[in-house]
């Protein structure tokens, strides 16, 4: 009885965290850039005192999926998004530097380039903080280009260009804030052959149907798992009635 409540115990669990990792990729069905995270189950030997014939379930994360989104015009400046590999430089949480593809960005009153979640966008000097303007322009390399308030356009100004990495997707890793960091924590180089799109913006690359068809099916095989414990139990009691009227 331990044994088969054990395996239920354990199957429920992983089948928890499988749910919420999905429930979370539909819940980010419309976040701009957002990545779909992945999940696999694989089977786990037990060894042990006597024949090792345990096999459990272990649910883990191999990566996200990095394909690209379906893009959306938008027209409106500040959108800009990426097309095909690469990702934008942010300051994370922890002050240090992390990758997003999220690309709805404004200008906060204190002229700071943040990111559709509020994040500092990076430059190649440092966060990129931008004065009064009467026009803003994201070029396809990454260049940020103001009109100075009260000027004309011939008097455009280039005031940085945002950092964008092209890092192989191994060396990633995704943090519970939901950005990609480095594994080895260290900056990545910048890379010139990232292209970006004005007036676009980049829609999530998860398949909500899919997303609900393996929360459904997950659903089931938890409700099996308990099923499985209750039976556990009523043979616990069982065995227990049969020793007493021995």
């Amino acid at each position: 009885m331990d044994k088969l409540i054990y395996v239920a115990m354990t199957g429920a669990a992983h089948i928890d965290r499988a749910q919420t990792l999905h429930s979370n990729n539909l819940a980010n069905v419309g976040t701009s850039g957002f990545r779909a995270d992945l999940a696999q189950a694989r089977s786990v030997q037990v060894y042990g005192q006597g024949y090792s014939g345990r096999v459990y379930a272990l649910t883990e994360q191999p990566g996200s999926d990095f394909r690209q989104g379906p893009l959306m015009q938008t027209g409106r400046d500040l959108d800009t998004a990426i097309t095909g590999e690469g990702f934008f430089a942010v300051r994370g949480s922890d002050g240090k530097e992390a990758y997003s593809r999220s690309d709805d960005f404004t200008v906060d009153s204190t002229g700071a380039l943040r990111d559709g979640a509020g994040r500092q966008v990076l430059g190649e000097g440092g966060p990129i903080s931008v004065p009064a303007y009467d026009a803003l322009y994201i070029g396809s390399d990454g260049t940020v280009s103001i009109q100075p308030e009260g000027q004309g356009p011939e008097s455009l100004v280039q005031l940085d260009r945002i950092k964008l990495v092209k890092p192989d997707h191994g060396t990633l890793t995704k943090g519970p804030d939901g950005l990609l960091h480095s594994k080895s924590s260290a900056p990545l180089a910048s890379s010139p052959d990232v292209s970006l799109q004005s007036g676009m913006l980049e829609g999530s690359n998860v398949n909500a149907v899919n997303e609900m068809t393996s929360i459904l099916e997950l659903a089931r095989q938890f409700d099996l798992e308990v099923k499985l414990m209750k039976s556990a139990e009523q043979n616990d009691e069982a065995a227990s009635q049969l020793l007493q009227v021995n």
